[in-house]
């Protein structure tokens, strides 16, 4: 009972940071309207989201065991809880700037306890890779509810309208149920160690030293390559469905609500495909299947005929298919982490953590902010066609992490026929 209550705990508080992050492709369309400013100036907003997650994660990582990670979700949770009480109050572009400020710096502090606490609950990679994709699968559950709230709010005949900005009231009111359910919930904290300062000091050496290892340079530069797409996709796909397939806002948001489904699907199902099927062949199916999307969907978007569209389901088939990309790269991010968290020592999978997170934050904010000026200079559907490089690149990545990986279990195997 104690183990599914901490796991509801820490799924509420994915769930309801999932909505606030990846509000941001939203926003951004909104805001473009709303406060009359450019696609360059309004990208900047993934900027102020996750470079403070970077910048939490690279200082903070190794403190938050000492701090303990009930306290760390409580204190991420009230930050974002006032920022969000801050952009309704206070309409205006530079509230919102401090909203996702607030809120990227809260994500690090979360996202570093939440994925320690797996490690604490789960024994193996199995299970925490099992665990971890739920997780993951309910964030994305929520990146999908996200769209079509914040879609109930727009007023689509009036792109000036502030109304949207109402939805805030309500994410306020979720963010106050899981801070109840943090709370309540008992999760342990960590050993402390008794030798002060100079500790927390050795612990960043420590997570510095992570960064050197060939395995984990691989990984990280895998990890910041994948979630530049993913953002970049997220980000300004409701802009994408607006401009180039000349939808109404609303209906652009909730259209961009399929890939944050497929996202979903796609984590949830993983986990279940995964018992049987090694990591390294899924993955490169799941790349294939990214740049294939790409490539047979974008040529489409100009014929899609969306006159006289007043709803999501009276769009073709076709206005679909792009999205659909979410359910092949959902698997990638949660099983490489996965992959690599769990042939750490639990005392390292912090440091490890903040690694991952300053490194996702990083690929946030160029996919956003290099996806965004290229949409600006060269068009919609050309900006995506860029995306495929970095996805040669992950796949590239990916053999040499395949490499290092079998070395690696030979290595174990020796060592344990030697101890036996």
């Amino acid at each position: 009972m104690h183990r599914l209550l901490i796991i509801a705990a820490i799924t509420a508080c994915y769930f309801a940071f999932a909505i606030l992050l990846n509000s941001v492709g939203t926003v951004i369309l909104q805001s473009i309207g709303s406060f009359n400013i450019s696609k360059p100036e309004a990208s900047v907003l993934e900027g102020f989201k996750d470079l403070p997650i970077a910048f939490v994660s690279f200082f903070i990582a190794s403190f938050i065991p000492r701090m303990g990670y009930k306290i760390a979700l409580i204190i991420g949770l009230v930050l974002s809880l006032i920022g969000c009480i801050l952009v309704p109050a206070v309409p205006a572009f530079w509230s919102i700037k401090i909203l996702f400020a607030l809120v990227g710096s809260a994500f690090a502090l979360v996202k570093i306890s939440v994925y320690s606490i797996v490690g604490m609950l789960t024994k193996s990679t199995n299970e925490h890779s099992a665990l971890l994709n739920t997780i993951e699968g309910i964030f994305m559950l929520g990146v999908l509810a996200g769209y079509w709230y914040f879609a109930y709010f727009i007023d689509a005949q009036n792109s000036a309208s502030l109304s949207w900005l109402n939805a805030y009231w309500g994410l306020a009111v979720l963010l106050l149920g899981t801070i109840l359910l943090v709370f309540i919930s008992p999760i342990s904290t960590p050993n402390k160690k008794n030798d002060g300062d100079s500790q927390v000091s050795d612990d960043f050496i420590a997570m510095l030293k992570l960064a050197y290892k060939p395995m984990v340079l691989v990984f990280i530069i895998s990890i910041f390559m994948y979630v530049l797409v993913e953002q970049g996709i997220g980000t300004w796909l409701p802009t994408f469905n607006n401009e180039v397939l000349a939808l109404p806002a609303d209906i652009s948001v909730q259209l961009t609500s399929v890939f944050a489904l497929a996202l979903a699907l796609g984590r949830l199902g993983a986990g279940q495909v995964l018992r049987f099927l090694s990591w390294f062949p899924f993955m490169l199916t799941c790349l294939l299947g990214m740049a294939a999307l790409i490539l047979v969907s974008l040529p489409l978007a100009d014929k899609i005929d969306t006159a006289n569209i007043n709803s999501v389901i009276q769009l073709p088939f076709i206005a679909f298919l792009f999205p659909l990309i979410g359910a092949f790269m959902a698997p990638i991010y949660p099983v490489l982490n996965s992959v690599v968290l769990s042939s750490l020592p639990t005392q390292n999978q912090s440091a490890m953590t903040g690694l991952i997170v300053v490194f996702s934050a990083l690929g946030g904010t160029s996919g956003s902010l290099i996806t965004g000026t290229l949409f600006e200079l060269i068009g919609g559907q050309q900006a995506f066609y860029m995306l495929l490089l970095p996805i040669v690149g992950i796949t590239t990545a990916l053999i040499f992490l395949k490499r290092w990986s079998a070395h690696s279990d030979v290595s174990s195997s020796a060592d344990v026929e030697a101890n036996s």
